[in-house]
C-alpha cells in the first residue's frame, strides 16, 4: 500500500466522528509546529507564524502567515461530518429481552447500507469537574452494536422500493435486558454516571478502509465524504515548503445538515478568525477587504463519479470517473460557486502540480446537491471554486473512490499553498512553484 493511502486510512480510522477528526487534526498540526489559539483569548501572532483555532470541538481553522504582510489568502475549506445516527438523550430502549439504542438520523444517508455492520459509538461528553465542567472525547473503540436486518422470509418485499422507518427499523441492538449505555459510557470514561451532564454521541461504521480492485486502484472506506478532502488539505498546509500569501485551512462541522450552526460554514467562524489574524498584524478593515478581493478559496467536497450500473444518471459530456483527476463542479443555479474565473485559476493550480482535472455538471433533469462553498461565501465574499474527488455510493456507510485521485489532491493542495496566486482587476497573476 502506498504511504499516502496508508496514512489516509489511519486518519480516517482515528476520526470516527467530527470531534475525533478535529482532535486528530489538532495533534498533527501541533506536531508540525503550529501554535493553538483560543477564541476567548487575545491572538498573539506574528509574520511567519503558523496557528490554528477550534470552535465547539468540531470545527477548526488553521493558517500560516508569510514573513511579510500578505496580499492574498489561499483558502481550502472542507467538512468533517458525515451522515450517520445520533443517540437521543434518553438512549436506552427496552425491546423484549434486548436493549436498543434510541437514535435519530443525522444528514441524508443510504439507510440500507447501515444494516448488519459492526458499529461503534463516538463523540464527546461533558462531565462534572469540581464546581465546573470538563469536556472529554469518547470512542467505544469496539464493535458495540448492530442494526440487524429482518429475514427475507418475514418481509418478502424488502427489495421492492422498501421505505425504511428510522424509529422502527434502524435502532441498533446493544445488549440484553438490563443494559444501560449510560453505565457503559461512565465506566469507559472512568467517571460516575451522575457526573455526565451532557452528551453528543454518534454511531459509526467500524469496518476498516481497504484498497481493492484487480490492481489495487480503488479505495473502500467509511466517511470518504469528506475526510478525504480534509486530509488532503491538512497535508497541503503542513507540507507546503514556502508561502508568499496567507494559507488557510477551514474545516467545518454540520455541512450534512445545512451548515446553519455557530461552527458551520454558515457562521462567522471563518470571517472572525481571518479578521482577528489580519488585524493582529496591524492591518485594518480596508486592508482586509482588499485582501479578500485578491484571494481564492477552494471548496473541497467529494463528487459523484460515473457509475457503470447507472450510466443514465450522469450528464452525457460531464461525467468524471474514478482516478481521472480532481473534479471541478459547475452549476448554473449556483449550488456550486465555480465560475469561469475561479475554474481557470484552479486549472492553473493543477497544471503547476502536474495533476489532471475533469468536470462535473448534473443532468439537466436531475436536481443536484450543494456544499459549503456557496454558504461560506455569503459571509466571506471571495472567489471560490467547488472541487472534489470522484466517488461511488456517496452517503453510504461504506464508500469507494480512486487511489490516484487521493494523491492528486494532496499534490494540488501543496501547490496551491505554495503559489503566489493573486486576483487582480484583469485576471490572475501567478508565479507557480514546483
Amino acid at each position: 500500500m502506498k504511504k499516502e493511502i496508508k496514512d489516509l486510512f489511519g486518519f480516517i480510522k482515528n476520526s470516527p466522528c467530527c470531534y475525533q477528526a478535529v482532535d486528530e487534526i489538532r495533534k498533527r498540526l501541533l506536531e508540525a509546529g503550529f501554535t493553538e489559539l483560543f477564541e476567548q483569548e487575545a491572538y498573539q501572532i506574528k509574520e511567519g507564524g503558523k496557528y490554528f483555532v477550534t470552535r465547539n470541538d468540531s470545527s477548526l481553522i488553521a493558517f500560516c502567515l508569510p514573513k511579510e504582510k500578505p496580499q492574498a489568502m489561499h483558502i481550502i475549506a472542507a467538512h468533517d461530518d458525515s451522515p450517520c445516527f445520533k443517540l437521543k438523550e434518553e438512549m436506552n430502549m427496552q425491546a423484549g429481552p434486548y436493549v436498543k439504542l434510541n437514535v435519530e438520523k443525522y444528514g441524508g444517508m443510504i439507510y440500507s447500507t447501515w444494516f448488519d455492520r459492526p458499529l461503534g459509538v463516538a463523540g464527546r461528553a461533558v462531565i462534572r469537574d469540581g464546581d465546573g465542567l470538563r469536556t472529554v472525547l469518547y470512542d467505544s473503540d469496539r464493535d458495540i452494536a448492530i442494526i440487524p436486518s429482518i429475514a427475507i422470509h418475514m418481509e418478502r418485499d424488502i427489495n421492492d422500493s422498501h421505505k425504511y422507518s428510522v424509529q422502527k427499523e434502524l435502532m441498533p441492538v446493544v445488549g440484553n435486558e438490563g443494559t444501560d449505555f449510560n453505565e457503559i459510557l461512565a465506566k469507559d470514561l472512568g467517571v460516575n454516571k451522575d457526573d455526565i451532564l451532557g452528551r453528543d454521541l454518534f454511531l459509526y461504521n467500524r469496518q476498516t478502509p481497504v484498497v481493492w480492485g484487480d490492481s489495487g486502484q480503488f479505495i473502500g472506506s467509511p466517511r470518504l465524504d469528506d475526510l478525504e478532502c480534509v486530509y488532503a488539505g491538512l497535508r497541503g498546509i503542513i507540507e507546503a515548503e514556502s508561502i508568499d500569501q496567507m494559507s488557510v485551512l477551514a474545516i467545518f462541522d454540520n455541512e450534512e445538515v445545512g451548515s446553519g450552526t455557530k461552527q458551520g460554514a454558515d457562521s462567522t467562524f471563518l470571517t472572525d478568525t481571518l479578521k482577528r489574524a489580519v488585524f493582529s498584524l496591524g492591518m485594518g478593515e480596508e486592508d482586509f477587504c482588499r485582501l479578500t478581493a485578491a484571494s481564492l478559496m477552494i471548496s473541497a467536497d467529494n463528487a459523484h463519479g460515473y457509475h457503470p450500473n447507472y450510466a443514465e444518471k450522469a450528464d452525457e459530456a460531464n461525467r468524471p470517473h474514478l482516478n481521472g483527476g480532481i473534479v471541478i463542479k459547475h452549476s448554473a443555479n449556483q449550488k456550486y460557486t465555480t465560475d469561469a474565473s475561479s475554474a481557470a485559476a484552479f486549472k492553473l493550480v493543477c497544471e503547476n502540480a502536474g495533476v489532471p482535472y475533469q468536470t462535473f455538471v448534473n443532468r439537466s433533469d436531475i436536481a443536484g446537491g450543494s456544499t459549503l462553498g456557496n454558504i461560506s461565501t455569503t459571509h466571506l465574499s471571495v472567489s471560490t471554486v467547488d472541487i472534489g474527488l470522484s466517488q461511488w455510493a456517496m452517503h453510504s456507510a461504506y464508500e469507494s473512490a480512486g487511489v490516484e485521485d487521493a494523491e492528486y489532491l494532496i499534490k494540488a493542495s501543496k501547490t496551491f499553498y505554495s503559489m503566489n496566486l493573486i486576483k487582480t482587476r484583469t485576471g490572475w497573476e501567478s508565479e507557480g512553484k514546483e
